[in-house]
């Protein structure tokens, strides 16, 4: 087992991986922007290296800074946590040409996965559906054109190297599809390096069901069933929860057969995530992997009892998985919403600034994790994440009655955050029938005539 783990991340998620290695008896080193100079979380580590200025490009991006913190401070193993280098090959490949170990996947199965128009052609391999859509990259507008046509409109433009709706547009008729073709490829050049896209048929008002997946590196995978995603907003998930409302036994159980054989045919190991579109008539469609630790992760330990960090942990140290197919079962229900330093009345324009007050709720079956508390200034330059509340209970209408429970006692000022609008999704009569899909926020709180959220 490790002896010393270097954080490569920070907030919510460091303050996750220093506790998962405290639980272990593994030391911790963190390293920090000087936007984060004295953050609760570092009080927590063993050292704290100050890697850049506050802009993630000056330091959480810098991986000849991060790989010369561990090797100072003597870690073995760096863990990324979520977001920034999380999901960056070249930075796993480099730790583990520096002897330090990455906590996560094969850099080779990240650089698969990662791109996404790869991911399909395993996704083939392994028998898993996809959504119709071309075969390969798109090169030229004519080939758009064709391919829009075979399938019919609507069709989505996607880029193969994309993420967070980014190089993402819609096309209805042949001059949204030409006009989006140009944009999706600007668009993706500029934030990914690639500008090359792909192009699949748009499924309306779909489901987003993920798959949360551990393995090890004897070539074992489980599945830990399924999380519904469904409820967004910029394709920025706001609600998740497990298991998913209205979800066909046989369905669920396909889908996470799907998700483990893709997995095996990758030679992906550690946790990550296989994601699905689900349409109305219980179709579901590969659209691709997060090869790390996820935002919602926790929704699946509440209901399966799997402390995920932990494990990815003793999976990266070389030991086999202890869980086996059949130990794994779902209990209860649990849901998890995002708190984040955002205006709802205003686009979810961010709102960072001092917390002058901050009161999180309690009591049976919830759970907060959060590195905020009164007096913490939430910076600028990064996600706006500052809490995560939970609840878990015997059933999905237990659970929605104790979180509507816990949004009334959780006091934040100084800040706006979207506490508003979980309060509005949890009375909202459709999703308490679990009845929702991904265009669920803008049609039903932002929808001409009904622009706030109020």
């Amino acid at each position: 087992m490790f002896q010393r783990v270097l954080v490569a991340n920070r907030g919510e998620i460091a303050l996750r991986v220093i506790r998962a290695c405290r639980d272990m008896n593994i030391g911790v080193v963190c390293v920090y922007s000087t936007a984060d100079k004295g953050a609760p979380w570092l009080s927590l580590a063993d050292q704290a290296v100050c890697i850049g200025t506050g802009p993630a490009a000056d330091s959480y991006l810098k991986i000849p800074r991060i790989i010369a913190a561990a090797e100072k401070t003597g870690a073995d193993a760096i863990h990324p946590g979520y977001g920034f280098l999380s999901e960056n090959s070249s930075f796993a490949e480099q730790c583990r040409e520096s002897r330090i170990e990455f906590i996560g996947p094969p850099h080779e199965a990240m650089r698969k996965l990662g791109n996404k128009n790869e991911a399909k052609i395993i996704a083939r391999a392994a028998k898993v559906p996809l959504v119709p859509g071309s075969e390969g990259l798109i090169t030229s507008e004519e080939e758009a054109l064709k391919v829009a046509r075979q399938y019919g409109y609507p069709v989505l433009i996607k880029a193969a190297a994309g993420g967070g709706g980014r190089g993402m547009r819609v096309a209805r008729d042949d001059a949204s599809l030409l006009t989006g073709y140009v944009s999706a490829k600007q668009e993706a050049e500029a934030a990914f390096k690639d500008g090359s896209v792909f192009i699949e048929k748009y499924l309306e008002q779909p489901r987003h069901i993920e798959v949360q997946l551990l393995g090890d590196q004897h070539g074992n995978v489980i599945h830990l069933y399924e999380r519904d995603c469904s409820l967004q907003r910029r394709h920025q998930k706001l609600v998740e929860e497990s298991p998913a409302p209205n979800l066909p036994p046989k369905v669920r159980d396909e889908i996470c057969k799907s998700a483990v054989r893709l997995a095996k045919t990758a030679g992906y190991y550690s946790a990550g995530t296989c994601e699905f579109l689900l349409d109305k008539q219980n179709n579901f469609y590969f659209i691709e992997v997060n090869s790390r630790i996820q935002v919602e992760h926790p929704v699946t330990e509440l209901v399966t009892g799997v402390d995920l960090v932990r494990e990815q942990i003793r999976i990266a140290a070389g030991e086999k998985l202890k869980y086996r197919q059949s130990d794994i079962v779902q209990k209860g229900s649990a849901i998890e919403v995002r708190i984040n330093a955002e205006d709802p009345e205003a686009n979810f324009q961010p709102s960072p600034g001092r917390i002058t007050q901050w009161y999180s709720p309690g009591g049976p079956g919830v759970r907060v994790d959060t590195h905020a508390r009164t007096g913490y200034v939430v910076p600028p330059n990064y996600d706006s994440l500052v809490a995560k509340l939970l609840v878990h209970q015997p059933t999905r209408e237990e659970s929605i009655r104790v979180m509507r429970r816990a949004l009334n006692e959780f006091v934040v000022e100084g800040i706006k955050t979207t506490i508003p609008i979980h309060k509005r999704i949890f009375n909202t009569a459709a999703f308490v029938d679990g009845v929702v899909d991904t265009t669920f926020i803008e049609r039903v709180f932002y929808s001409p005539g009904n622009e706030s959220p109020k």
